[in-house]
């Protein structure tokens, strides 16, 4: 089934409960909150939230007889139509909740993987999403068995996982072995353009952050990017990318990363690992974070320990405290990068953000004198793009300039270099 079938519309907002097991690994009142974020996202209307505290979850129903009962009993009152549960099931475990309540069930994975099927959009955006799908569903034939047969457009049946619902595992592992050699070559070809960057002295800032915390209103106000940028969670999904004109004259390229959330699938990590390496070829990261949240902490955690799974230890990273204008000052937060406060929405504090893009860019410049002879004029060329020339003298021998040379070039001019 290919990517294109991954959508569908809905003309009524389906009835859901939300269901947890607090077992203390982590805030769940938190992550259920979050859930009911995800659930809006994907278009539902949250009638009820349920959370059991549990040492660990029932290995056959996930919650206890008890609440089970409860929730058959509530689905029945509030004409629920889904139950969404914040935890990756087992297919057994869906298949063993649907016969005791009665109503159709799905967790948290398949819930973010039907909200990155709506909001994909360009091909390899496509196939990354369907590819974490059928990797999802692999391991669940057996236990969800004859009810993987069941067709609809509700929450949770978007895309190939449910929609070509007789699917075996031998046409399911063919499927990913076809979606993950077209990625591939994807890749390459991302891999050719990072490559012809470097070769052109391009400089690259990468904006990484949870999803929701304003990267492509910033993207949009620093390059007029023109990307959709909602009050929802992942608005956007696809990277993009766009030149960015910077106050000292020097240009570089922005580009724009599939926000983060807690607690994020791992096929979803996995498949849109590519994309977010992004961040880690950039000269410079931009670690957008919601001031107003009070997740803030956590969302900039989960942001960091991403960065140092991808090898970005070396990147230099500037924290962006977004969303001042909603931010009322009721804790300080532990800042330990360098950092600057803004609000996107409202352009402030956008030129002392430029100003540190700047200075952090040229961190690793030199000043030098150079003589660099007319046949090598196109040198002087790529000082400019990714550096500055202060001054410049035409000679007898050659162009004389004075300029903050860009670290990637200090060897080369070395060879230009006047004596002191």
């Amino acid at each position: 089934m290919g990517a294109e079938l991954l959508f569908s519309t809905e003309e009524t907002l389906q009835r859901v409960v939300l269901v947890g097991a607090d077992t203390g690994d982590y805030n769940a009142e938190e992550s259920i909150q979050e859930l009911c974020e995800l659930a809006d996202t994907a278009g539902a209307q949250v009638v009820g939230t349920m959370l059991q505290k549990l040492s660990v979850p029932n290995k056959a129903t996930y919650i206890g007889a008890g609440k089970l009962h409860e929730l058959k009993e509530f689905c029945s009152q509030q004409e629920v139509e889904l139950v969404i549960f914040d935890d990756e099931l087992s297919g057994a475990q869906i298949r063993n909740i649907e016969q005791a309540v009665r109503v159709r069930v799905i967790d948290r994975t398949m819930l973010i993987l039907d909200i990155f099927a709506q909001r994909a959009l360009s091909r390899e955006g496509k196939l990354q999403v369907e590819l974490a799908q059928q990797k999802y569903m692999l391991p669940r034939l057996t236990g969800l068995g004859t009810e993987l047969s069941r067709q609809g457009g509700g929450i949770g049946t978007r895309g190939p996982g449910e929609t070509k619902l007789e699917t075996d595992r031998r046409h399911i592992r063919r499927r990913i072995e076809a979606l993950q050699e077209e990625l591939d070559s994807l890749a390459k070809r991302r891999e050719r353009i990072r490559k012809r960057r470097q070769k052109n002295d391009v400089t690259t800032i990468a904006i990484v952050g949870y999803t929701n915390v304003g990267k492509s209103t910033l993207l949009n106000l620093l390059t007029d990017a023109g990307v959709l940028a909602k009050n929802q969670l992942f608005a956007t999904l696809d990277p993009t990318a766009r030149e960015l004109r910077l106050p000292d004259g020097q240009k570089a390229v922005v580009i724009d990363t599939v926000g983060l959330i807690r607690r994020l699938p791992h096929q979803l990590v996995e498949a849109f690992r590519s994309t977010l390496e992004e961040a880690a070829n950039a000269d410079l990261i931009l670690n957008v974070c919601d001031i107003s949240s009070p997740d803030a902490e956590e969302q900039l955690s989960v942001t960091r320990e991403l960065l140092r799974d991808l090898g970005c230890g070396d990147t230099p990273v500037l924290t962006v405290f977004n969303k001042t204008d909603l931010y009322q000052f009721q804790s300080m937060l532990t800042i330990s990068d360098k950092s600057v406060f803004i609000s996107a929405k409202e352009n402030r504090g956008i030129d002392g953000l430029l100003k540190l893009i700047c200075e952090m860019l040229s961190g690793g410049r030199r000043q030098m004198e150079l003589l660099v002879p007319y046949r090598d004029m196109p040198f002087l060329d790529r000082i400019r793009k990714t550096g500055k020339i202060l001054s410049e003298e035409y000679t007898e021998d050659g162009i004389r300039v004075s300029a903050n040379v860009d670290a990637k070039l200090v060897k080369e001019a070395e060879v230009f270099r006047l004596a002191e």
